[in-house]
């Protein structure tokens, strides 16, 4: 009697199965990556991979995510039928390989036989197995070449996107812009105290803001300081808005939607009696476990901020709800999860809460409002109308002094405006912090 003996699994296909299971999930049905990497929508299996493995799988889905336009555009030339509109897998396969045969360090021949098994293991899409493999092969041979031909920038940046960033900043700062968004982010680090020794602890060094910047490798809970609380992730430019408000300390502060936490824990650091209010349960909790690790206290309320009541604070810190279009560095699947029709949902949210914000603010305290987008619509429009309606409040400019002598970030009323291709460095991945905008308001 003969038994049948299984071959064991080729070594990387469980990573490439569960990236192509999470991209299927940001470009089919909408899901964003931090929640399926990091979330409740993580795919069966990630939490078992190897260390190595699941950083390969991130690295996959980063990859195609940052080249997702040029990546779609060659392979488009040598799909003379197009795709199969029954078996999503065929691009999520070749969107992987080509991905590595092109950027990655992965042998071509690997990288191609690896895809077309990620076929083979779909019941729809094993039919096209010999399609993978051919377009791919053809891939390895001369994409690299076509690719040297391409306005990659362009490309990688959906046109809705990059028309309005031409609108707003101009042709050559939009695709400063784009061109850094394609550029994988270190790690930028929030410390409690000591940020010199906690860079050279780290490898990494202190950025003119204040922030550390290092390229780490491994889990960030592994790091050291991490579990001591010594400091959190936060990047250069979210760090920004809470330092507006000047000393705290002793002060009254509501971090209005305040999820994840890092501004909720830079004010407590700085003494402020921080509320810290988010409509996310979830998100919440997260922050309180933050804090405990860090020592920190605040009160945490989940409630909708533009329905919330309480006594007035003697500072305000509002970063609303928005388009996010300003971290794409670190969130590539942004670009392709968001439309423009977004924006002015979001921007008739960001009026509610910001006039919600200034009821909350004592007579003669200060309001922040920020968003981490790159869109006029979301930082300097709501804020101008509250201006021009409402004789209750003004704006107090900003000066550079207060932003670590970055007149660059400065607009020139006054307000933050931070874009993903400043700080520059020789190394890209040193370079660069989101795009986000704040602006400083009293209340009279």
């Amino acid at each position: 009697m003969n038994s049948r003996v299984s071959s064991p699994e080729p070594q990387g296909l469980a990573a490439r199965r569960i990236a192509a299971d999470i991209l299927d999930g940001v470009l089919r049905r909408g899901r964003s990556l931090d929640d399926q990497l990091d979330g409740g929508g993580a795919p069966a299996g990630l939490a078992t991979l190897p260390e190595r493995d699941r950083a390969l799988t991130r690295r996959l889905v980063a990859t195609v995510l940052r080249r997702l336009g040029t990546l779609r555009h060659l392979l488009g030339l040598y799909l003379e039928r197009g795709l199969p509109a029954a078996a999503p897998r065929v691009e999520t396969s070749l969107l992987i390989g080509a991905a590595q045969i092109l950027w990655l360090d992965v042998p071509d021949h690997a990288a191609v036989d690896l895809s077309v098994r990620l076929v083979q293991g779909d019941r729809r899409a094993g039919r096209y197995a010999g399609l993978v493999n051919a377009v791919l092969r053809r891939v390895a041979q001369n994409a690299a070449q076509k690719l040297r031909g391409l306005d990659t920038v362009a490309l990688d940046t959906p046109a809705w996107l990059m028309a309005r960033w031409r609108r707003a900043y101009g042709d050559e700062l939009a695709r400063s812009i784009a061109a850094a968004n394609g550029q994988e982010p270190a790690l930028d680090i929030t410390a409690k105290a000591d940020p010199a020794q906690w860079a050279a602890t780290l490898g990494g060094a202190v950025l003119p803001t204040g922030s550390i910047r290092a390229i780490v490798h491994g889990p960030v809970s592994r790091l050291p300081g991490y579990a001591d609380g010594a400091w959190w992730v936060q990047d250069a430019a979210a760090a920004l808005p809470a330092q507006l408000l000047g000393d705290v300390a002793g002060k009254s502060v509501a971090d209005l939607c305040a999820a994840p936490g890092g501004k909720t824990a830079q004010l407590a650091a700085a003494g402020a009696r921080v509320t810290a209010v988010d409509r996310s349960a979830p998100r919440l909790d997260r922050l309180k476990q933050n804090l405990v690790r860090l020592g920190l206290t605040a009160d945490a309320v989940a409630a909708d901020v533009t329905e919330w009541q309480a006594e007035p604070f003697d500072a305000v810190l509002l970063d609303a709800p928005c388009s996010a279009t300003g971290t794409i560095r670190r969130h590539p699947d942004i670009p392709w999860l968001k439309r423009e029709s977004d924006i002015a949902t979001l921007a008739a949210l960001q009026r509610r809460l910001l006039a919600r914000a200034v009821e909350l603010t004592k007579p003669g305290g200060l309001l922040v409002y920020c968003t981490c987008s790159l869109e006029p619509d979301e930082g300097l429009a709501p804020v101008s109308e509250l201006l021009a309606g409402d004789s209750r409040v003004r704006r107090r400019p900003l000066a550079a002094d207060e932003v670590h002598g970055r007149a660059e970030f400065l607009t020139p009323a006054g307000d933050l405006r931070t874009l993903p291709c400043q700080l520059p460095d020789s190394n890209p991945q040193m370079a660069g912090l989101d795009g986000f905008y704040a602006c400083r308001i009293e209340r009279i």
